[in-house]
């Protein structure tokens, strides 16, 4: 009689609470909905009104609509990744008060309107990393009241408006990284009392947004790492509660004094590989525990000795070792004593960071008409100013100069007099055509340049005479239709090359001559079709390369010879049908990275990846058409690995990849596409290899399928989304 009750009340909730709609896969309960990586197009209508967790990676929705999900008010986890999501209809997700976990990461959503998110009261993660965001309209996140990690990572987000974050009483972390901000509003944080921790690393901020990040008095960490910061002012940073500062990566040549006296809780101060020659004694940071100078040119002589003795009277432990004089360069810092610190009858020119006794002369304060000079973070602007002609007249200490968007058509000889300590300058979307001979003479310091937007077709050599020191160079989205060969035999330093979005059709033998130094070389969305066999030869230290969205039609495993230090390498989005046998084995012992989705790939050789094995972290497969792939059982340090919108055809020829799929703790997205039974199905959840000669031997538990071992806790710990096949079924309509 009991279990007649229970069928009769499963018949009375409906059919929705009964059936699992094509082509999902349940749970035993139907509370756990899975819908992976197919072609739907809307949100099903028939998923079980009881679901609360609801996996619908990889489809194709654009439009997630108003009362999309009204059906389904008993939610509590929602996955929408890469389902290729455009926009969210104002009222997208009412009815769904219960849902704790919202997950929109890679998609192609640009804006936020005002009642995007409305109904989400419950919501505490929400994740919107891998989108295009460029606009968050005032109020989107005002009804999300009970959030507590707020996700925006890898977007396209320029500036953040006064309140842009209200509403979100609760927050404990804001991640902003990787977006290409450099405006902050005063009041863009104001509406953030429980917020611990802001990640606003690899951003585009030129100077610490002080009066922005004061509003923060709880937060007790902050990542500035990887922005063109390169002076902190002083009292720059005033955040009573903060514990953890990371300034890492940046451009800072210079740090004031007292810099952080207003953040008198501060523990640790990341300081990694910068342009600082020396420290000040930090005044006012008496709770200063640790300070990070790894990677900066540090110069040990007698200026350095303010900052040593202040050291040792506060107790605090420093990271990092000298590059000069010579005969300590390599010396650890905690290694030096003070009289080794000397600065003997030659003086070596101090840096600006270590205060001299008698005041710097930089001259008058004049900034030219129409612009405006800070004198605190010695940065001059005449942006968007419609001026024809750069200005001159600018105050002798300035360090970064910003001319963006301008008509200047020409950067003539000798544009920028008396500006020897600019470190920074951008001449973005000014229209610029030629850079003549000398445009850069004097700019000795200079190690950032910004030529974006513009119109550049060539470079001669003689155009970056004088200027030295220029280690990054962006000159995306100009029109060269090859590298300006010979540009960098007057750049010794050339750290990063920009050149995507050109018209850039080969590389050439000789396009890199003398550019032994750089590392990252960036060459997305050209139209490249031939890499000659020695073209990167020159650049022996080269780190990155960017070949994504180009028409190669083969791995360029010639050119590759040689770059024993490469370890990220894209080649998305090219034509490549094939990757044949030892495609990467002159980058073998040093590859982590490899990109090779979206190709169209239709065949990958048994011994394609031979020489690759545990240096592998990450490999992106997804969006291709072979149906196997090789052995890769010795990529054993995977941390990322993508299979999604494979067709892979689930037959006893494809039990290895299933084998070690099932070892892998990785969510890998592979599907099958067929036979027809397994259309649809997870690799690791179908069920016929069953049939294979072997099944029994070697599968997950090591147990045969009539004696499967009970699950250990550990397996019942899985996070959401990698359950075991054990309780799941295939869809019966």
């Amino acid at each position: 009689w009991g279990l007649l009750l229970v069928v009769a009340a499963l018949r009375l909730r409906g059919t929705s609470a009964a059936r699992c709609p094509l082509p999902c896969i349940c749970d035993n309960l139907r509370t756990h909905v899975l819908c992976l990586n197919g072609n739907l197009t809307t949100i099903p209508s028939t998923i079980p009104q009881l679901t609360k967790k609801l996996d619908l990676q990889g489809n194709s929705f654009t439009v997630i609509p108003v009362g999309a999900f009204l059906a389904t008010p008993y939610l509590t986890h929602l996955d929408l990744q890469h389902c290729k999501v455009e926009r969210l209809e104002e009222g997208a997700f009412r009815g769904l008060g219960r849902l704790v976990y919202l997950n929109l990461a890679s998609n192609g959503i640009a804006l936020l309107y005002q009642e995007s998110l409305d109904g989400l009261s419950s919501l505490q993660q929400l994740t919107l990393e891998g989108n295009r965001i460029e606009e968050i309209q005032p109020g989107a996140f005002g009804h999300l009241g009970s959030l507590t990690v707020l996700d925006l990572r890898a977007n396209a987000l320029v500036y953040l408006p006064d309140m842009v974050f209200q509403g979100l009483q609760v927050l404990r972390w804001l991640r902003l990284s990787h977006n290409a901000l450099h405006v902050l509003g005063s009041e863009a944080f104001a509406a953030l009392p429980a917020l611990r921790r802001l990640s606003l690393d690899h951003n585009e901020l030129q100077a610490l947004p002080g009066e922005a990040l004061a509003r923060l008095d709880g937060a007790t960490r902050l990542d500035l790492g990887h922005n063109p910061i390169t002076y902190v002012a002083e009292e720059a940073l005033a955040m009573a509660s903060l514990k953890h500062l990371f300034l890492d990566h940046a451009a800072l040549q210079d740090v004031a004094p007292d810099a952080f006296a207003r953040s008198p809780q501060l523990r640790t101060l990341d300081l990694r590989e910068n342009q600082l020659r020396g420290l000040p004694p930090l005044a006012g940071a008496g709770g200063l525990a640790r300070v990070s100078l790894a990677g900066n040119p540090l110069l040990c002589s007698c200026l350095l000795r303010p900052f040593y003795k202040w050291l040792v009277r506060a107790r605090v432990q420093a990271e990092g070792s000298c590059t000069a004089p010579p005969a300590l360069r390599g010396r650890p810092l905690d290694s030096l004593r003070p009289p080794e610190m000397r600065c003997g009858h030659s003086r070596l020119h101090p840096s600006p960071a270590v205060p001299l006794e008698q005041p710097r002369m930089d001259g008058s304060r004049q900034c030219p008409q129409g612009c405006t000079c800070s004198p605190d973070f010695r940065h001059g602007s005449c942006e968007n100013r419609d001026l024809r002609e750069i200005p001159q007249g600018f105050p002798g200490d300035t360090r970064l100069l910003d001319l963006r968007r301008n008509a200047f058509g020409t950067v003539p000889p000798g544009a920028f007099p008396g500006l020897k300590e600019l470190v920074s300058l951008h001449l973005q979307s000014c229209g610029i055509g030629v850079l003549h001979p000398g445009a850069l003479r004097g700019l000795k310091s200079l190690v950032y340049l910004y030529l974006t937007d513009n119109r550049l077709s060539t470079l001669a050599a003689a155009a970056f005479e004088g200027a030295p020191q220029l280690a990054y160079l962006d000159l995306d989205r100009n029109a060269f239709t090859r590298l300006p060969a010979g540009t960098f035999q007057l750049l010794p330093n050339l750290i990063s090359l920009h050149l995507q979005n050109n018209a850039i059709e080969e590389l050439a033998e000789g396009d890199l001559a003398r550019a032994g130094g750089l590392r990252w070389l960036y060459l997305t969305g050209n139209t490249i079709r031939r890499i000659a066999p020695t073209a990167l030869a020159p650049a022996k230290m080269l780190e990155k390369l960017h070949l994504e969205g180009n028409r190669l039609v083969e791995v360029p495993t010639s050119a590759l010879r040689g770059l024993h230090a490469l370890s990220e390498l894209k080649l998305s989005r090219n034509p490549i049908k094939c990757v044949r046998d030892g495609a990467f084995l002159p980058v073998a012992s040093s590859l982590q990275h490899l990109y090779l989705d979206n190709m169209g790939l239709e065949q990958i050789s048994p011994r394609a990846f031979a020489g690759l094995g545990p240096k592998i972290r990450s490999l992106y497969l997804e969006s291709n058409k072979m149906s196997n792939i090789p052995d890769m059982s010795n990529f054993t340090g995977l941390e990322i690995l993508n299979l999604r919108d494979v067709p892979f055809h689930c037959d006893c020829q494809l039990l290895p990849l299933r084998r070690w799929i099932d070892k892998l703790n990785l969510r890998v997205g592979a599907t099958c596409r067929s036979p027809a039974e397994a259309q649809g199905l997870k690799v690791k959840l179908s069920m016929t290899f069953q049939t294979c000669p072997g099944w029994g031997r070697g599968e997950a538990g090591g147990a045969s399928p009539d004696k499967t071992k009970p699950a250990s806790k550990a397996s019942k710990k899985k996070r959401w989304g990698k359950s075991p096949a054990r309780g799941f079924k295939k869809s019966r309509a």
